[in-house]
């Protein structure tokens, strides 16, 4: 598939997700700003998809980010979709708006709802919902000294 062909809107994404289940596959799904793609970010998706055989990305909008991290996002989110959507373990980037992914979460009903370890399960957004359908709500350790404000920080620092 190509990488543009992954980036789906939710409409799109919907029959593929039934078909994936149909099929027998485990989604799963996580979200995120993915900002600056870096070690931390390959490693907890690659993580996140050998969890299941199907990986789903929310990925939130250049609005969303900008609401919940001021003065982001530093790429816009047609690139940050098109970045994701190269990684061979990603199967599918959807767009949301929303400050929270709970809506996707609701319509994709993944069978398995991902997030790193710096989350408590009770604190992830959709558990409730994932785990009401019989789902399994996971967090997977993440790589520690990776992070896209650590970045911007040395870059800013080395000037």
């Amino acid at each position: 598939m190509w990488t543009k062909e992954k980036i789906m809107s939710l409409e799109a994404l919907l029959p593929q997700v039934a078909a994936w289940k149909a099929n027998g596959e485990q989604v799963v799904f996580t979200n995120g700003c993915f900002d600056l793609l870096h070690l931390g970010h390959v490693d907890y998706l690659e993580k996140a998809r050998h969890l299941g055989q199907r990986l789903v990305v929310g990925l939130n909008t250049d609005a969303s980010v900008s609401c919940l991290k001021p003065g982001r996002p530093l790429q816009d989110e047609v690139s940050r979709a098109r970045v994701l959507a190269s990684l061979l373990f990603v199967d599918a980037v959807v767009l949301f708006g929303e400050q929270t992914p709970l809506a996707l979460i609701e319509a994709i009903q993944p069978n398995i709802l991902v997030k790193g370890d710096d989350y408590q399960i009770s604190g992830i957004v959709g558990h409730e919902v994932v785990l009401q359908n019989g789902g399994q709500v996971l967090t997977v350790p993440l790589v520690a000294g990776y992070s896209t404000t650590r970045i911007v920080e040395r870059i800013l620092g080395s000037r």
